[in-house]
């Protein structure tokens, strides 16, 4: 099968090469060799470090590791439309399927036009095209909600390239997680329809409007009135909760437990809402050394330790977020996904060991700080991140200028 491929690309490839008619494609040519063949130029000799993981392999492994997640987001939106109907106890498979319809477009858009704006910038700069997008093509749409329009995905994606990439260079000198910066964008441009009890109303004027709510959740649900179900996420009602309240117990009067979040069994966004899952392909990626631990660990030691502050000085008078406990921040909305798949990006997060740590703990503490005291924005791992990408090399500016320091302390002593 490999000599198939080899005789067939090399029959083609003429027209590509410098002085062919299409020597303008040759980003395309290169990017479909490279992604059945490995790639033809390869080091021979000197100083190099020789390894069997190349950026491609690298890449489709992290796609790997977010297989649980997709499955499980798969499954809920399906069994979350199920529920929003009245209709209980359906089994996996019609979950699944009802869960399709709504998620593979999504994915589907986001590949296209994400992989068009890359495409028109390596012909433009002549390079090949990086395996980096195989990650962002699918973070950014399992961060979105199952209702959003396929207009806006195509959007969000193109920022997320052209901005959150591409205007700093390319992969490896982006200093954002550009499918976070995606997010962010359909975030605050259209903030109606990413966060809130809308995205899960299958009633009223949004269906028949573009969104695809109509599609996925059939034309008996979008008939029925479920307001009271649509009170979209733990978070949001935990936000919303009254001073001096009880978060548990807010959640508990919606029948969200701990094991519910811990599973993904509630509503949110398609790929977050199981820690579950997360933490699945969390081992994957430290087994093949693809992300660090130290980030990942950081993190949560950052909200167990803000969120235990906060316990402690919440009071009567205190915004119910403030009595959540640390384990349930750790669950809810999407923290555990971020954590594993986000803060982790190697080309935007810290580089140093000791900066991985500060980098990995000031996410978890601003996670808990915006979640807490921002009550317009309940969830806070897209930006604690993207703040954080932000801070990454001042953070390892003085982690090194401080081992400068202690190196040359040894020295003169």
């Amino acid at each position: 099968m490999r000599a198939v491929f080899e005789g067939l690309f090399d029959r083609v490839r003429p027209p590509f090469e410098e002085g062919g008619k299409f020597r303008w494609a040759w980003p395309l040519h290169e990017g479909a060799e490279t992604f059945f063949l490995t790639p033809g130029e390869k080091t021979e000799s000197g100083a190099h470090v020789r390894d069997q993981m190349d950026m491609k392999r690298l890449m489709i492994f992290v796609v790997y590791a977010l297989v649980p997640c997709i499955l499980m987001g798969w499954y809920n939106i399906g069994n979350q439309a199920f529920l929003a109907e009245g209709l209980a106890n359906q089994t996996w498979m019609d979950c699944l399927i009802r869960g399709g319809t709504a998620m593979f477009p999504i994915i589907m858009v986001s590949y296209m036009a994400g992989g068009a704006a890359e495409l028109l910038f390596c012909i433009v700069r002549d390079h090949e095209i990086n395996e980096g997008f195989l990650v962002t093509g699918i973070l950014f749409p399992l961060t979105l909600p199952p209702t959003i329009p396929l207009w806006m995905v195509a959007a969000g994606i193109i920022f997320g390239v052209v901005i959150g990439k591409e205007v700093f260079g390319g992969v490896g000198m982006n200093i954002l997680n550009p499918a976070l910066t995606a997010r962010a964008f359909v975030f605050f441009t259209y903030p109606a329809e990413i966060s809130g009890a809308k995205i899960w109303d299958v009633a009223g004027p949004q269906a028949g409007q573009g969104h695809i709510a109509n599609q996925w959740f059939g034309t008996n649900g979008a008939a029925l009135s479920v307001d009271a179900y649509s009170g979209a996420t733990p978070l949001l009602a935990t936000a919303n909760g009254p001073a001096g309240g009880d978060s548990v117990a807010i959640l508990a009067q919606n029948n969200w437990g701990w094991m519910d979040m811990f599973m993904g069994s509630i509503p949110g966004s398609m790929g977050e809402v199981s820690a579950a899952a997360a933490i699945v392909g969390a081992m994957f990626l430290v087994v093949t050394r693809i992300a660090s631990l130290r980030i990942m660990v950081g993190a949560v030691l950052g909200v167990v330790a803000m969120a235990s502050l906060l316990n402690v000085l919440a009071g009567p008078e205190s915004v119910a977020m403030m009595t959540l406990p640390p384990h349930y921040h750790l669950v809810m909305g999407g923290f555990a996904f971020g954590a594993v798949f986000m803060a982790t990006d190697p080309c935007s997060s810290a580089a140093t060991p000791r900066g991985r740590w500060i980098y990995g703990f000031m996410i978890g503490v601003l996670v808990v700080i915006i979640r807490v005291l921002n009550p317009a924005y309940p969830e806070g791992t897209m930006l604690a991140i993207l703040f954080m990408n932000v801070f990454a090399p001042l953070i390892d500016h003085y982690v090194v200028k401080a081992s400068t320091r202690r190196r040359i302390a040894r020295m003169a002593a």
